[in-house]
């Protein structure tokens, strides 16, 4: 109720500006425990609710307890570089308020794996924390980048997320095709052993994948022992019901309009997957009713983002009391 109050007020400030000045509240704001609701294990963690936050909220790990303290059973930061880079140029964050979407560009903006990891060596961490990593634009080698990258974030993670599915780094999509996609596994598979023990790893891949693709996709996942496929990102595609005069904007698409592509999308990947590893809904999910039925649909767990911007932060906990 408070935040229905403040969303005008919000919706007045710049979406990248408002991004930053809600990430700032959230690592102001008290942790705490974490609700016990339908846990779930992927991967040897257990997760104490399988309602997850998704990348891209807070990228450089500056608000972790503070968003536990929402309720979510895990938090995934990142996308996460090797090396610092500042993303594509501003604007590139858009409102579609008639739409309860978003459109972004941002290109893996963050501050680099070695600073966010002084951040979550601080954190008290009640929660499942997931480490989400990307090649940075420039690289030679984002194969190597990858590998680097899950080295780094392995140790100090509970499980960790290969994207491949960003839409806003040229040519990184292209890592999801085979035999591209082998070569990278199997990279990032090696580089995740810490001390003998196998930290576990996601992949995230895109809504925008054909069937041949998704087949692709989850046959090398399986065949680098990968422990959950997330599915998915943001979407190139325009759907035509789209009102805003915001959405032909460069970028992803997330939010209510990428539901149904989201819901077919999880319906090929456990059907290929066939019980060979979890899947992890993601896209679309605006309310504690299709939260539900994507776990009903046989998502292992589901994971938020674009929803909390015009639901509030209240969304995680209704999620869990329908659960």
């Amino acid at each position: 109720m408070l935040y229905d109050l403040l969303r005008p007020l919000i919706f007045t400030l710049d979406a990248e500006r408002a991004h930053g000045i809600a990430i700032r509240a959230a690592g102001l704001a008290p942790g705490g425990a974490i609700p016990r609701v339908r846990p779930v294990t992927i991967g040897g963690v257990e997760f104490p609710n399988p309602v997850g936050l998704a990348a891209g909220l807070d990228k450089d790990g500056e608000a972790i307890d503070g968003l536990m303290g929402l309720g979510f059973g895990s938090v995934e930061i990142g996308s996460l570089t090797p090396r610092p880079q500042a993303g594509n140029p501003k604007p590139r964050l858009f409102r579609l308020v008639e739409d309860r979407a978003v459109v972004n560009r941002m290109g893996f903006n963050n501050g680099g794996i070695d600073a966010a990891l002084e951040r979550v060596a601080r954190a008290k961490r009640p929660g499942v924390l997931g480490i989400n990593v990307g090649a940075n634009k420039d690289s030679d080698d984002r194969v190597a980048d990858y590998a680097l990258g899950v080295a780094k974030v392995a140790p100090h993670a509970d499980y960790v997320t290969i994207n491949v599915s960003s839409p806003n780094t040229p040519g990184l999509r292209d890592l999801q095709s085979r035999p591209a996609l082998d070569e990278l596994l199997n990279a990032a598979s090696a580089a995740r052993l810490v001390d003998g023990r196998r930290v576990p790893l996601f992949l995230k891949v895109a809504p925008d994948l054909d069937r041949a693709g998704m087949e692709g996709v989850v046959a090398a996942a399986a065949n680098a022992s990968v422990d959950a496929l997330i599915v998915g990102n943001t979407t190139i595609s325009r759907p035509d019901t789209l009102r805003s005069p915001l959405a032909q904007e460069a970028g992803g698409l997330s939010g209510k309009p990428l539901a149904a592509l989201a819901r077919e999308k999880l319906a090929e990947a456990l059907a290929i997957a066939d019980g060979a590893m979890p899947v992890i809904a993601v896209g679309g999910i605006d309310s504690p009713e299709e939260a539900l039925a994507r776990l009903d649909a046989g998502a292992a767990m589901v994971q938020i983002y674009s929803a909390l911007v015009f639901e509030g932060p209240g969304l995680v906990r209704r999620i869990l009391h329908r659960l």
